[in-house]
């Protein structure tokens, strides 16, 4: 796997960029697409290994999706009944999204598939989406992990629906919240005989109410509870057009960088403003951070818009993201902990547990690179606390990525800032979320090389 060598800044990041297609609302517009009768058409949804796990899936399972051009996917929806048994498994690659959602449309059909996964995928837990969809009347099997008694890891087993081939209505209240065990439950909620209740502990990002109440579905929200009424729904989905945003989480890395480097000035175009998923924007104002929003538009009732951010300099301070902010804010904790180490003080994560569980166990993850840029650090069990050092560059670092997309981007951002060049080893999977990374940085003015195979 290619390694990143990253040198210090020489001088300021300047441009206006866009960033890769928002993964969380590409995954349910592509799914939803497959669903929906007609043709639909996706712009931007593209980009990633993630995204193309779904399409993939997709075509496993009978629908057909064109690329016409660079970006854009036209997707020949089946509607709700139309899916035929996969030839063989589907692998859904490093997509968690992919597997846990697609879990929730499969259990309601007539035939079995299996959903397989990369190692890393493999090792993440599953029981925590099978649990509700087998107490709705599916079925739903995986291997028992040995590390935890009662939870289970890919591959998956799902399906066929057993007799009387129709999902029972549900009232479940998740024990952690998490957007994808509930995306898949209301996902299954389209072939139910009855209401899908859901409730959270803390609300999560709310892509999939927001899009199928674009599409006319019968979604009701109050508070963290959100219920979709089969009985007032239709049975069909219509088809769709839709440009995705950009993700939040790949803008992050960028206006981080900005921040990180004296003068620089960069713009991020026409990302996505969900609320539910805006924490970390909530958290760089609370550390004075000189960022800028200007929302222009919405897509499928997502909100839009520009970030603008300069040099942060030496206003920038230590600042902490628990609770339900932290929830806000998941995919962007590594970045921030980044931001904490050139801040004045202290920054603390906590609340955040669900870092233990992800594309690595992230929390250890980041006590080893902030460490490895000779930063304070104290791990917790459900986050961190970083000191930061605004006072002279940090130390030349050489990090493992531990196959971890942003892990692996957070230590290239501090890289920026060393006292020299720093490895960031591993840094192929940079390309799950955001292929272009390296030559979005180099076209900002960033010097950074890449050692083996393109990472770019």
């Amino acid at each position: 796997m290619p390694d990143l060598i990253v040198h210090p800044a020489e001088r300021p990041l300047i441009g206006s960029v866009p960033v890769p297609a928002d993964k969380s609302i590409a995954h349910r517009a592509l799914l939803l697409a497959g669903l929906a009768t007609g043709r639909s058409r996706i712009q931007g949804g593209m980009q990633g290994g993630d995204i193309r796990s779904t399409v993939s899936a997709l075509r496993a399972l009978g629908i057909r999706v064109d690329e016409p051009t660079p970006g854009e996917l036209i997707v020949e929806g089946a509607g709700l009944s139309g899916l035929r048994a996969p030839d063989g498994p589907i692998d859904c690659g490093n997509s968690g999204t992919t597997m846990r959602l697609l879990s929730g449309i499969l259990v309601a059909q007539r035939f079995a598939a299996r959903l397989t996964g990369d190692a890393s995928l493999s090792r993440r837990p599953m029981e925590r989406v099978a649990r509700p969809l087998r107490l709705r009347g599916g079925r739903i099997e995986g291997q028992l992990d040995p590390r935890k008694i009662g939870e289970i890891t890919a591959p998956l087993d799902v399906g066929p629906l057993p007799e009387p081939h129709v999902l029972s209505s549900i009232e479940y209240e998740l024990p952690v919240s998490c957007d994808q065990v509930k995306s898949a439950l209301l996902l299954s909620g389209l072939f139910a005989d009855g209401p899908t209740f859901v409730r959270e502990p803390i609300v999560s990002r709310d892509h999939t109410e927001r899009m199928l109440t674009a599409l006319g579905a019968p979604i009701d929200s109050v508070g963290a509870m959100v219920c979709l009424d089969a009985l007032r729904f239709s049975g069909a989905l219509p088809a769709f057009e839709i440009d995705v945003p950009g993700d939040l989480s790949a803008a992050a890395f960028l206006l981080a960088a900005a921040q990180l480097v004296p003068g620089s000035r960069v713009t991020a175009r026409r990302v996505g403003l969900n609320p539910t998923r805006a924490g970390l924007l909530e958290v760089l104002r609370d550390m004075d951070s000189p960022i800028a929003v200007e929302i222009k538009g919405e897509a499928l009732g997502e909100p839009t818009g520009d970030l603008h951010v300069t040099f942060a300099g030496a206003g920038l301070r230590g600042g902490r993201a628990g609770g339900e902010l932290a929830s806000r804010a998941m995919d962007e904790l590594p970045i921030l902990l980044g931001l904490g180490a050139r801040a004045r003080g202290v920054t603390e994560v906590f609340d955040a547990r669900e870092l233990r569980v992800q594309e690595t166990d992230r929390i250890a993850a980041m006590a080893s690179v902030l460490g490895a840029f000779g930063l304070r650090c104290e791990e917790r069990t459900d986050g961190l606390l970083v000191e930061g050092r605004p006072d002279r560059p940090l130390d030349a670092a050489d990090v493992d990525s531990r196959g971890d997309h942003r892990i692996a981007m957070t230590a290239a951002v501090l890289g920026l800032a060393a006292s020299g060049p720093t490895r960031v080893r591993d840094a192929g999977c940079i390309a799950t979320s955001f292929p272009l990374f390296v030559g979005t940085l180099r076209a900002l003015g960033a010097r950074i090389e890449v050692e083996g195979a393109s990472a770019a």
